[in-house]
């Protein structure tokens, strides 16, 4: 998550070679592609952070 990143609410998933931006609401892909098991660890984590995801994104949007 970057502070005063764009809309919608989302986290980056960053490897080496690949990004990809999951939304926040839905964990729904709005851009990029990591491998399907580097994602699936991605969303296992967010899923039970969701709330963490939340209000750390609105925080960074306070600034």
């Amino acid at each position: 998550m970057f502070a005063d990143d764009h809309n919608p609410p989302h986290f980056h998933v960053v490897t080496p070679d690949y990004q990809e931006l999951i939304r926040i609401s839905d964990f729904s892909t709005i851009g990029g592609w990591v491998p399907s098991g580097t994602r699936q660890t991605a969303l296992q984590w967010a899923s039970k952070n969701k709330e963490r995801l939340e209000s750390e994104w609105n925080r960074l949007r306070e600034r």
